[in-house]
């Protein structure tokens, strides 16, 4: 393993907005590390899922439900004691406290951070995905980085996947507990 599992078991946000790849990158640390992985995306409720593809962005109300259900998979995952790495655009620092809420404090996030240009790239070059490019922009509009909150690991993705992996697990393996709380150490 790359970083030390922590007791109980750590559950780790791959977060971002749209095309940063949250996907890839978290069956990779999950891979890495011998966790399982939940795809965020496959928890959104029928009609968010139907609201974004026809190009509209989500609204608070409308990402609660899905934050409610994304808690529930990190709260199952300390409940069996297994480490879990989830998938979740995480856009807002109120999200993120909601999954710390739902962790009990027991949680890190990665973000992936990329240019515009970069993201829109991606969005457009995937296939079979109900987000639109055209939602890239309010994604990025509703984006409240994590800086300088605890337990988050910043990764640039404009590197190869596999480097991205690398540097995430690197940065995870810097988490200390200090009161129950994970920080960058």
């Amino acid at each position: 393993m790359d970083f030390e599992q922590k007791a109980p078991p750590l559950a780790i946000v791959v977060m971002g907005v749209s095309g940063c790849g949250k996907s890839s990158v978290g069956e990779g640390i999950a891979t890495r590390n011998g966790m399982s992985f939940v795809e965020g995306d496959q928890l959104h409720p029928a009609a968010n899922v139907e609201k974004m593809a026809q190009g509209i962005p989500l609204t608070d109300d409308d990402r609660v439900p899905w934050l409610n259900r994304i808690g529930e998979e990190i709260r199952a995952a300390r409940k069996a004691s297994r480490g879990l790495v989830i998938s979740c655009s995480a856009l807002k620092r109120n999200y993120r406290d909601r999954l710390r809420q739902a962790a009990a404090g027991y949680v890190a996030f990665v973000f992936l951070q990329g240019s515009r240009d970069l993201l829109l790239a991606r969005m457009q070059a995937r296939k079979g995905h109900f987000m639109p490019a055209s939602l890239l922009d309010s994604q990025l509009q509703t984006l409240e980085p994590p800086t300088g909150e605890s337990s988050v690991v910043t990764v640039a993705i404009d590197n190869a996947l596999d480097d991205i992996v690398a540097l995430a697990c690197k940065g995870l393996s810097g988490m200390a507990v200090e009161g129950g709380d994970y920080h960058a150490g």
